[in-house]
């Protein structure tokens, strides 16, 4: 999140809370329930105010549509103690909570027309001549986003109230903040998704036609064999280019990578040694989806591809407390440091480095710039990658339930 959106969310913080001590005084007046003891009465009306506000917020952060309007509508006039309160878009009214809908909703477009060219908020009388409509002044204030004015927010009233414009305004803002925080998730949602397409990118063509090839094979030396292998390249690509999800659990992304070395041992035979040390009790640890797999590949390539010797892989999982510690290791080739610090800052790049580098920023993203990899290199000194997940992260949950494989000791 950038340090405008953080400002601005504290900004809007602050003057929401002024406006609920404003529009608190007003509803102390109306009358509160004597039986709760949450201090004086302004700060039993702020608090009722900043829980109203907090059950608005939900559906404003899934963006401003006709069902997003309609949920918060109630919560916002509630807020601000308006007679009617309508949100409308650049085109037409999303949603009106209160009277008058019968007769004002035609009208009002034409009022928000103004403030959606300006920006600015506006206070107006409605000209209305039924005399047992209550709705005599309207405050109309922008709802912006990072593209502009998104739509509008008219809070109705019966008279000309100074307390009223000042609070629609805030309010307003702080929906407005709401929306850019959807807008936010969106992309961060739509550059994840790049990400991970970039990654299924880097499953090489070359990796699946030698695979195949590798299968080929054995069609005639062992059948078996190779309809073992056929269904672990079917499972690995199925995993691999699935469409739903932003992460999985440890078990399932280890057993795509059973499934990527079972193919990668068909092709290098006993040159190919490969160790899983797993603890049972990190395997539903959830984890960004395609975390590791890329990492091992990494591995593979420059223990076998780059050398003509053995290659042997150690796959570590174990319990740390209130994270899971997953480390990488091979004694292949290894890497100069420097290279590698070019590749992170984006200087070099190449399939690997593709690799390592994504996952590295899809760590700090979700965990935060503490929980990037940390790897341990050096020219014909093999290379270690350290991971560490926390097991438990708001917001980070496998859409999938994961699977309990088999085979990892």
């Amino acid at each position: 999140m950038s340090g405008t959106t953080i400002a601005a969310l504290a900004v809007t913080a602050v003057l929401l809370l002024v406006a609920g001590v404003a529009i608190g005084r007003y509803t102390e007046r109306r009358g509160s329930r004597p039986d709760l003891d949450l201090g004086t009465p302004v700060e039993r009306a702020t608090f009722h105010t900043l829980h109203t506000a907090s059950l608005a917020a939900p559906p404003l952060r899934a963006g401003l549509t006709e069902d997003t309007a309609r949920k918060a509508a109630r919560r916002l006039r509630s807020l601000l103690g308006t007679e009617a309160l309508c949100l409308t878009d650049r085109v037409s009214v999303l949603a009106w909570d209160g009277p008058g809908l019968d007769h004002h909703e035609h009208r009002v477009m034409t009022r928000v027309a103004d403030v959606l060219d300006s920006g600015r908020s506006q206070s107006i009388q409605t000209q209305c001549h039924r005399l047992e409509c209550p709705l005599r002044w309207a405050v109309i204030a922008p709802l912006t986003g990072e593209e502009g004015v998104l739509g509008a927010l008219v809070a109705y009233g019966s008279r000309e109230s100074a307390v009223l414009v000042r609070a629609a305004t805030e309010v307003a803002r702080w929906v407005s903040v709401q929306l850019e925080l959807a807008e936010l998730d969106r992309s961060r949602t739509r550059l994840i998704e790049a990400e991970i397409r970039a990654l299924r990118a880097q499953i090489s063509p070359h990796f699946i036609f030698n695979s195949l090839a590798a299968i080929a094979s054995f069609v005639r030396t062992d059948p078996e064999r190779a309809r073992e292998l056929l269904l672990e390249f079917a499972d690995f690509t199925r995993y691999s280019f699935r469409r739903h999800g932003e992460f999985t659990t440890l078990a399932d992304e280890l057993r795509s990578i059973e499934q990527y070395l079972a193919l990668a041992g068909a092709r290098f035979g006993d040159r190919l040694k490969v160790t899983l040390q797993i603890a049972p009790e990190v395997l539903p640890v959830t984890l960004p989806f395609l975390c590791l797999q890329p990492l091992v590949e990494n591995a593979v390539k420059h223990g076998l591809e780059d050398s003509t010797g053995e290659c042997r892989i150690v796959i570590a999982a174990r319990d740390a407390g209130a994270e899971a510690m997953v480390t990488i290791e091979d004694d292949g080739v290894g890497m100069d440091p420097a290279v590698l610090r070019r590749i992170f800052a984006g200087e070099r790049t190449g399939s690997s480095g593709i690799g390592l580098s994504n996952v590295d920023d899809r760590l700090r993203q979700v965990y935060g710039d503490d929980h990037g990899l940390v790897i341990e290199t050096g020219i014909g000194a093999g290379m270690k990658i350290t991971i560490r997940i926390p097991k438990y992260r708001a917001g980070v949950h496998s859409s999938v339930p994961g699977r309990r494989s088999g085979g990892l000791h």
